[in-house]
């Protein structure tokens, strides 16, 4: 085996790097990772629907009611009930959140100036463009079910 990781290796551990060193940042916060990355896609999202807010974050259903009711409890959420549909709920950002928010944020820009610590604006950018074509070429290629064939060969 070659001692030069592959893309999907390196790939992964600057993604785990990444969130380590945020995790060591935002350790005063109080906040699991789950419960930052819940209220980071909310922040985005708010109004979403329970279920629809699992699929964004991938994972289950009743892991999410979990992580919510912890946010909830802090009061950094709240759930209102769909208009029409009492099956439903939909999550709110509390005004209480916001301030964690931009502390979390800032938390994220110093981890992304350190990680690219000595990289010019210019390969920023081609890093950047390079990223979101491969995001959507493998978006695009998750739609479409792999040949029974190419599983064999592959």
């Amino acid at each position: 085996m070659s001692a030069t990781p592959t893309l999907g290796f390196l790939l992964h551990d600057v993604a785990r790097l990444l969130r380590k060193r945020f995790e060591q940042r935002s350790k005063c916060l109080g906040l699991t990772r789950s419960q930052w990355q819940t209220l980071a896609y909310l922040s985005n999202n708010e109004g979403i629907h329970q279920s629809g807010l699992a699929e964004i974050l991938e994972i289950e259903p009743i892991t999410l009611v979990r992580i919510l009711d912890k946010l909830a409890e802090r009061g950094l959420i709240e759930r209102r009930q769909h208009p029409t549909d009492r099956r439903i709920w939909l999550l709110y950002m509390r005004q209480e959140a916001h301030p964690l928010l931009a502390e979390m944020r800032e938390f994220g820009d110093l981890t992304r100036a350190e990680a690219l610590e000595g990289v010019s604006a210019e390969q920023r950018e081609q890093l950047y463009q390079i990223l979101s074509a491969m995001k959507t070429n493998l978006v695009q290629a998750c739609r479409t079910p792999v040949e029974e064939n190419e599983m064999n060969d592959g």
